[in-house]
């Protein structure tokens, strides 16, 4: 059944309509001075909804908002300016049906919703959800194994609902997702995928077809086993044609307003790979949890950065270069990521 894109945008969940989400304890947030009277707006939050007291003092006019909330306002309205703009590439798709949804993780006790996003810290993430919803069962996230995190049974999917019970959580739930600079993510997942030897199911499934397709004399070796692919080849696949029409991308390099769709769904927070402690812990924070649970913090050294990702685009063409940009051209508009200075478009 489909969901209609009326019903499937999603308002932003009540409280933060004004700019604020459901947070269990009273927040006074900032807003720059409007002008005659002075309006302070505490926004008192329980587990049901949210209620504004408005105490006014003639002196001037101020709606306290943190800084942090008006940061997540102007990346509300980037999303949302950018969908306008580019309306016929960003919402080809008028409405979205329940399995367009399988990214997004659900945390009935907390009213959250989060669509995760590979390679932009989602293991940590999803080790989140599992402390939220597990109600008492873990209690510290880096006790969870990696690959525990990401088994599916351990964690609800927004499709798993029926269409009204999709519908009611879309508007009344919490809803957030990360981002990452486009290219740097995707040089992330050709690392993980390609580069590393263990990834044995990843080279067989689109190691061996991407060498089929865009390596001119291939050994049968590297024809049956695919752990040899190089970006270059990497890039050709995914601007081929040929591709696209044959299959979705695999999720660690599928665009993230294609796992998301935020033309369709109204998130109400937008983190940052860039910023990812400062973001999540804000986050933990709106969702009440934030005095007992933060975000895990890790080592970086292997972490794929933007020197590591400059040279990996060094012998790409620039023709294959404009085309990329081109496929992940709404992610870098949506998501404020300025184009690559190492880029060299055509």
């Amino acid at each position: 059944m489909d969901l209609g894109s009326d019903d499937v945008t999603g308002n932003t969940s009540p409280c933060l309509s004004a700019h604020l989400s459901s947070v269990p304890f009273i927040s006074s947030l900032v807003l720059p001075n409007m002008g005659g009277l002075d309006i302070r707006l505490e926004w008192k939050v329980g587990s049901f909804g949210c209620q504004a007291d408005l105490s006014l003092n003639t002196d001037s006019l101020t709606l306290e908002l943190s800084n942090t909330a008006v940061l997540h306002q102007m990346r509300r309205d980037q999303v949302t300016d950018t969908c306008r703009a580019n309306s016929a590439m960003s919402r080809k798709r008028r409405v979205l049906t329940p399995n367009d949804l399988k990214h997004l993780v659900v945390d009935e006790d907390h009213e959250l919703i989060y669509c995760y996003v590979p390679k932009v810290a989602c293991t940590n993430w999803k080790r989140l959800m599992m402390v939220l919803t597990g109600r008492g069962k873990y209690s510290d996230p880096m006790e969870i194994p990696a690959n525990e995190a990401h088994v599916s049974a351990n964690l609800k999917t927004l499709n798993q609902y029926s269409i009204p019970e999709i519908n009611h959580r879309l508007k009344s739930y919490m809803k957030f997702l990360f981002v990452r600079e486009p290219f740097e993510r995707l040089v992330s997942a050709y690392r993980n995928k390609f580069t590393q030897k263990y990834n044995t199911s990843f080279h067989k499934r689109y190691g061996t077809k991407i060498i089929k397709r865009q390596r001119k004399n291939a050994t049968q070796e590297a024809l049956r086993k695919g752990d040899d692919v190089k970006f270059e080849e990497f890039v050709a696949y995914l601007i081929d044609p040929h591709t696209q029409r044959e299959e979705p991308f695999n999720e660690h390099w599928q665009t993230v307003y294609s796992l998301c769709h935020p033309c369709h769904i109204h998130y109400d927070l937008v983190g940052k790979y860039e910023t990812l402690e400062e973001d999540s812990n804000y986050v933990l924070q709106l969702a009440g949890v934030g005095s007992y649970l933060k975000f895990p913090t890790y080592a970086k050294s292997t972490r794929t950065t933007d020197e590591m990702t400059t040279e990996f685009f060094q012998n790409i063409s620039s023709e294959h270069q404009t085309q990329l940009y081109e496929v992940y051209k709404l992610d870098f508009l949506m998501f404020n990521y300025s184009v690559p200075s190492y880029l060299k478009l055509e």
